[in-house]
């Protein structure tokens, strides 16, 4: 199994783009091959430096991580969240 996790930090207005970012992403749901899915929230009180939002993904292989990041509903997703991200970091590991 692959894990695939991205974390963002979002640019100003940040509680309506999170909020946003919530509500979009379960379209990614729909993507064959998902085997979890997962949106979680920086706790608000933690250290401002923290990410705002990230996504854990999991998948059979690297090929169906593959396939996810070429799906229309990925590229759709990704143009949104292009647009309200100020930085990412993403890890895929093998479990």
């Amino acid at each position: 199994m692959i894990r695939h996790i991205c974390m963002f930090t979002l640019k100003e207005d940040k509680e309506a783009n999170k909020a946003e970012f919530i509500s979009r992403a379960e379209s990614l749901k729909e993507i064959a091959g998902l085997k979890r899915f997962e949106v979680v929230t920086n706790k608000e009180g933690t250290p401002e430096s923290n990410y705002d939002v990230s996504l854990i993904l999991d998948f059979d292989d690297v090929a169906t991580l593959d396939a996810y990041q070429k799906d229309p509903i990925h590229v759709e997703f990704g143009k949104f969240v292009g647009s309200v991200r100020e930085s990412r970091a993403c890890i895929d590991y093998e479990f």
